[in-house]
């Protein structure tokens, strides 16, 4: 018995051994490619030796004696910190992904290969100035000096995913970083899947009427009346479930309510305590880890910028100079329309046209698939855009027999200049500078918000599409495509972008609401991403007659539900207070202590407070409630509460409380009964997920930031490693935004939000400051992996000055890079 249980400690022993030398095998492979902050290298492509200071939160300070010297020290920072996520973004853009990833990724290399923007990309360098040009091809440069190094010092492949992924990295090229500029453009744009749902909706309603509840218009002067889309194809089922594919790792296309949202505001001298401008921008995203945004100083020719970029752009997308400040937000400009295409019954390779039949462009592609046999696509182009498969998007439950869908967009443009005009923004010297400059940006649209010492403006830059006065649908629905009045006219006058420039009461700002309100043509958009944080921010705003930095860092993490405070009184108005106490334990006591919470409650979306989950989990299942008999199954792809919907049932506006009515019932419900049934829905999920104790909620359990790796993310144990999870306070309509998933069994997780923050004051230019919601690395291993994590959920900055001095004081690290 002794030399059984010896040889069992033994080998027990050996495995431990062994399970310790495979963890330390692993650590040290992984811990091979953690870039060396201090050093001197030769490289090859520089004309003079270019110096990266780190400062203390590992943001490069980048100095050279030319400027394409400087962003060939930005691409080699870029590939040192961040070389996987270039990696996977540049393979999205190409469609690529199945080589490293198999099947899993088909979906997205279909649709990427069909929308062809990495060739658009390619195409459009040639149409950049000289400028952007020299710095494109020297950004390559440096992130190519990064490869070599990694080549020749064997530095681990570059990163830890390397070892587990055969994904081998070819050369950049200048072309790639507008490839990444174009998926960008991808993630944000949302019209074509809001046109998709608005048919389907309309199919699916037995009473029109009632899509304007539903959908509603933003507050404001109407709308004329669209035609039905059964109208408009009238061979169309009126209803087809659609097939639900399954969501595909890395997939770039953004779901409904997460294509882009942000927060931006400025101040004018004569509303600043300190007499200098003051601009606040936070643009949200999904969120990742790494994160999308990645800080750095550039020390140009015309003076330093410091700010964010994107790594593999060679850019700060929002950031400042000394001279001026600018910030960005989804302007949601209507840049996308369907359109539905009759085949030639004859010749399904004709496609009607407003001149009759016409052959499409065709091009084969082959993809790569790992560990299985590659697959060759047809690409079809018609002269509205590419050609999309009914099952993208869920296009076949809206394209009649014999019809196919293509898409007309601006970012398919093969001579997108956005790039250059990035460029001469980041060179500006004011605000009319900047305007002027904002004339080359083709795509992604956004409302670009500026400040220089004196001025403030705001400026929608992003080409506009020239449609028909006579479009069928207005670009809300898909119109047929071989009408000439639905097709595309070319682009609107850069001039009929709106422009708000000095304007009197000194303040500026933008949230995603409605900026402007036109007829069409030049409306902008129908869809706006927010109809609610504005009142909020309008109030912040307006409540004080001078700013400072830190009232604006105050209203860029306000937590007040403006919603919450609208809609409480009115879905609750006949509940509260009412009837005599119910005994304890029963579902009627649990209603009146949620009642009794939420009427003492000021709408402040605190993470430690039980209120703001009463109030989100009985405003989902209100509006559950009351789609769910309508729209059927299509309830399902609401996931997010339309607040006014929701004010205009209880509000009954245009006769809209008829949606509390179940109609499959025989009685007729009211919408006080709707509301106290919903409570009851709310709390009885609560107790299931989180307990009956409703005082000891803490909404933050729920309201996770998910700030998750896109590949590790799911693997087991590997997960706590890479992933970053944080108790969040906020919501979908604070100024603090968290939006949340609204699915699966975890609906209220914060998975989009300020990825970045950024507060400029031009009275004191070095006292500005910002954060990103991880950190600077995408190394897990590297302490720059999640360092600025707590510090952005806490609601605090680092410095954002261009002072050399400082970051020097107590640099991390300087590198050296030297010709060779």
């Amino acid at each position: 018995m002794g030399l059984v249980f010896r040889w069992l400690v033994r080998i027990a022993s050996g495995l431990i051994i062994l399970i310790l030398a495979a963890i330390g095998l692993v650590y040290f492979l992984a811990s091979q490619s953690l870039p060396d902050y201090d050093q001197t290298l030769e490289v090859d492509g520089l004309t003079a030796p270019v110096e990266i200071v780190r400062d203390t939160a590992n943001v490069p300070h980048i100095l050279g004696q030319t400027d394409p010297d400087v962003f060939f020290g930005l691409g080699y920072a870029h590939a040192q910190d961040r070389l996987w996520q270039m990696t996977v973004m540049r393979r999205t853009a190409q469609g690529r992904l199945s080589e490293v990833f198999g099947t899993r990724t088909l979906r997205i290399d279909k649709l990427l290969r069909r929308l062809d923007l990495y060739g658009l990309a390619h195409r459009s360098v040639e149409v950049q100035d000289d400028y952007t040009k020299a710095a494109l091809r020297a950004y390559a440069a440096g992130v190519n000096a990064r490869l070599t190094e990694i080549n020749e010092q064997a530095l681990g492949r570059g990163a830890p995913e390397m070892f587990l992924f055969n994904a081998p990295v070819s050369p950049w090229q200048p072309g790639d970083s507008l490839a990444i500029i174009k998926l960008m453009a991808l993630q944000l744009s949302g019209h074509l899947t809001d046109e998709v749902l608005r048919a389907r909706t309309s199919l699916m309603l037995n009473n029109p009427e009632r899509l304007a509840d539903i959908l509603p218009d933003v507050p404001g002067p109407g709308i004329a009346a669209l035609p039905e889309y059964a109208s408009l194809f009238p061979n169309l089922p009126r209803y087809a479930a659609g097939k639900e594919a399954p969501e595909a790792p890395l997939s770039p296309l953004p779901k409904r309510g997460l294509a882009g949202a942000s927060n931006a505001w400025t101040a004018a001298p004569s509303r600043s305590a300190s007499g200098g401008t003051l601009l606040a921008n936070d643009p949200h995203l999904g969120f990742t880890a790494p994160g999308v945004w990645y800080l750095a100083h550039l020390d140009l020719e015309k003076g330093g910028v410091i700010g964010a970029s994107i790594p593999g752009v060679p850019a700060i997308m929002t950031g400042r100079s000394d001279r001026l400040g600018w910030g960005l937000t989804s302007s949601y400009l209507d840049d996308q329309d369907l359109h539905i295409e009759q085949l030639n019954p004859d010749n399904p390779e004709e496609y009607l046209t407003p001149d009759g039949y016409k052959e499409f462009l065709t091009r084969p592609s082959i993809i790569a698939i790992k560990d299985e046999a590659p697959v060759t696509l047809t690409l079809r182009w018609t002269d509205n855009g590419p050609v999309l498969p009914g099952t993208d998007y869920k296009l076949e439950t809206i394209t009649p027999p014999g019809h196919v869908a293509s898409l007309s967009w601006t970012a398919l443009s093969p001579r997108d200049t956005s790039m250059t005009a990035s460029m001469a923004l980041m060179n500006s010297d004011n605000v009319q500078q900047a305007i002027q400059a904002g004339e080359q940006y083709i795509a992604p649209s956004q409302n670009l918000s500026l400040v220089d010492r004196t001025t403030i403006g705001m400026k929608l830059i992003g080409a506009m599409p020239q449609r028909d006065l006579q479009n069928q649908s207005r670009g809300r629905i898909p119109s047929p495509g071989w009408i000439e009045t639905n097709r595309w006219q070319g682009r609107l006058p850069y001039t009929d972008n709106p422009e708000f420039v000095a304007p009197v009461g000194g303040i500026l700002g933008n949230t995603n609401n409605k900026i402007i309100d036109r007829p069409f043509p030049n409306h902008v958009s129908y869809e706006w991403g927010d109809t609610q944080r504005v009142h909020r921010w309008d109030r912040l705003m307006q409540s004080r007659e001078v700013h400072t930095r830190d009232s604006f860092i105050e209203a860029q993490l306000d937590t007040v539900s403006f919603t919450a405070r609208s809609l409480l009184p009115l879905i609750g108005a006949d509940l509260w207070f009412t009837g005599a106490s119910a005994p304890e334990g029963t579902p009627e006591r649990q209603r009146q202590i949620a009642l009794s919470l939420l009427a003492d409650w000021n709408g402040e979306m605190n993470e430690h407070l039980p209120e703001p989950l009463i109030y989100a989990a009985w405003l989902r299942a209100l509006q559950i409630r009351l789609i769910a008999d309508e729209l059927g199954p299509l309830a399902s792809e609401y996931k997010h509460v339309e607040p006014l919907f929701i004010e205009r049932v209880y509000r009954d506006i245009d006769g809209a409380s008829v949606w509390c009515d179940v109609r499959q019932s025989a009685p007729v419900e009211t919408c006080t009964e709707m509301a106290r049934l919903a409570l009851d829905d709310a709390l009885i999920w609560i107790s299931e997920r989180y307990g009956s104790a409703l005082e000891s909620l803490r909404w933050g359990d729920a309201h996770q930031a998910t700030h998750d790796h896109p590949v590790l993310g799911d693997v087991p144990v590997l997960r706590y490693f890479v992933n970053i999870r944080q108790s969040t306070s906020g919501g979908d309509n604070t100024l603090l935004r968290g939006r949340t998933s609204g699915e699966g069994p975890d609906p209220f997780q914060n998975v989009h939000g300020a990825g970045y923050r950024g507060v400029y004051d031009f009275a004191d230019p070095n006292s500005s400051v910002f954060i990103t919601a991880t950190g600077q690395s995408g190394h897990f291993l590297s302490r720059y992996y999640d360092d600025q994590a707590q510090l952005w959920r806490r609601g605090e900055y680092i410095p954002m000055s261009l002072d050399l001095d400082l970051a020097r004081a107590a640099a991390v690290g300087v590198t050296n890079l030297i010709p060779r």
